[in-house]
Formats: C-alpha cells, structure tokens, sequence
C-alpha cells in the first residue's frame, strides 16, 4: 500500500513539473543544417504530446488551432522540420535523410527536457517517428500514434493504386499517359491529381482559413518532397522509393494508435493489417474524413487522440 502512494505521489510531481516548466511558448533549436521552429501550447498537466507533420516539407503552424483541445490535457508541442515553415530552409540536398530528421526529434526532447513523451506522427511525420523508434529505442516515450501513416513505401503506392483504380476512367488514363512520358507539369496531368487528392486527402471540400500563425511562414517545400518522394501522391522517385520499416512494427512495445480516415488514403484496410502485426495496438477510423483528417473532421479526429492518450495514463 505505502509503495503504491509512493508511486501515485510521483506520478503526480511529474505531471505537475511538465504543468510548471513547459508553458505555452515558442522558440528554435540548432539542428544540423539549420535551426527548427517549434510551439508548444496547452497548460493541462498530462504528459506532452510531440506532433510531426507531413510532407516532407509541409509546415505545422496550420495545425495549433486543431490541437488545441488536446491542450487541455497536456503541453502540445508542435515543430516544422528543417526546410519547413519558420524553420531554416538550406537547399543541401545531403540534408534530406530520415536519419537527420530523426535527429531532430533528440535535439528538440534535449532542449525542452522532455524526459517523458507521448509522440503522433502524422503521414511521413510517422515514417520519421516509426525510424525513431525501431532505430532508436528512446526512453521515455509513452505512446505512439500513427496517424494516415507512411510506414512503407511500396505499401503506400499499392494503396494508391488501388484507389486509383477506384476513379473514373478517363482520369486513370489521363494519369497513366503523362506518368509514362514522366510530364508532371502537364494541365491535364494536374488535373487528374487535384481529383484523386479531392477524393483522398480533402474530402470534404471543405476550405480552411488561413491560420493567423501561419503569417510570415514559408508554404510547402518542393524540393524537399519531389528530392526525397517524387512528383505526386501515388508516384513515387525520390530516395524513400525502398523505404519500409513495416517488418519491424511488431519491435514498438509502447502503447500504439493507428489512426485514419473513412477515405484516407493510407487506407483503413491497411491500418487493420498493421494494428495485427503490433500487439495491444488500437485504431481509430474517422468517419467522413481523408488523409487531412484534423481539417475533414476534428471533433472525432482529437476525440480519438485524446481518449487514447488519457487512456495510456489511466
């Protein structure tokens, strides 16, 4: 009994030191290549939560307001990569490899002291996190959350395929004819793009107002994306052509949530197969909502991440 107080006392003194230290602020973090901008928000006392957004090289700044609620909880701590938003943005392609990118999750735990994390990544913000993990072995991580995951890149282009094959046909073709003679840049090319990305990533159409946050932020880094992915969604040419770390899922022994949307296109077919190969593991599928879930449908996205994550700490 006096052992079991003990350990709720502790408990207790951790959370309210996280309360105390990691206030709502923001600030940089020399990484190699540049300094990385990060935000932490929320004043709750649970253990923080560290978001990656996706990309390579998209920016988090739209994300604050969406989190938000989670702040309640716990510190939220959100960043954008190097070449990304109001990070640094060098052009050295060398940069450009998932074992720097991980890089900078260390550096920015070491600046903050985050001794204690849960971590969400979010598209290819979870190939970095599932890197970081299988590669790593960090200690402290509490829990994980794969959300819309890239977990590997043959995989992520056969479900592409697969809802390729679900478009018209005429859009099919269209994306077939000017992939075979690599034109990316073509109208009609484009066109057919913007229609599966309607379908998969925005579904719901819906147009979101600029974040005041994001004022003064630089908008999404092709070089970083066409360098490391390639042209589009569902094509990819660039140095994660062979990336996997789908055999080694079954090695993260933490509290796992795999999450999606109804049609994200990290299909929710695919998440069931990955939630078998990671015991205990949860999921989550947001109803009417695409790859952009925390846009399509908040309220049941955060409601997934925070019923999960209290969970984890009950």
């Amino acid at each position: 009994m006096r052992t079991l107080i003990l350990i709720i006392a502790l408990l207790i003194i951790t959370q309210l030191s996280y309360a105390q230290t990691l206030k709502p602020h923001e600030g940089y973090v020399q990484v190699k290549g540049g300094r990385i901008w990060y935000k932490v928000i929320g004043t709750g006392n649970g253990t923080p939560l560290l978001v990656l957004h996706g990309g390579p090289g998209s920016r988090s700044c739209g994300d604050v307001a969406g989190y938000t609620p989670v702040g309640n909880d716990r510190p939220v701590i959100l960043y954008d990569q190097l070449g990304s938003g109001f990070s640094d943005r060098p052009t050295d392609t060398t940069l450009w490899t998932l074992p720097r990118f991980v890089d900078e999750v260390v550096a920015l735990r070491k600046a903050l002291n985050l001794k204690e994390i849960n971590i969400l990544g979010s598209s290819w913000g979870a190939a970095i996190v599932a890197e970081y993990m299988i590669t790593r072995k960090p200690v402290g991580v509490k829990s994980v959350i794969f959300s819309g995951p890239l977990l590997g890149t043959t995989r992520w282009i056969k479900d592409a395929q697969i809802l390729l094959g679900q478009m018209p046909k005429y859009l099919q073709d269209t994306i077939h004819k000017y992939e075979d003679l690599k034109q990316y840049q073509s109208a009609s090319y484009v066109a057919a793009t913007d229609s599966f990305y309607a379908r998969y990533l925005d579904h719901r159409k819906s147009v979101t107002p600029p974040s005041p946050i994001c004022e003064g932020s630089k908008g999404f880094n092709t070089q970083v994306y066409n360098y490391m992915w390639g042209p589009t969604e569902f094509t990819c040419t660039g140095t994660l052509k062979n990336w996997t770390r789908i055999p080694q899922l079954h090695q993260i022994t933490q509290p796992v949530l795999f999450i999606a949307g109804q049609f994200d296109e990290a299909r929710p077919e695919t998440m069931y197969e990955f939630q078998k190969m990671v015991k205990g593991s949860k999921i989550v599928i947001v109803p009417n909502a695409g790859h952009h879930k925390l846009q399509d449908n908040p309220k049941d996205f955060i409601g997934g991440v925070r019923k999960f994550l209290n969970g984890v700490e009950k």
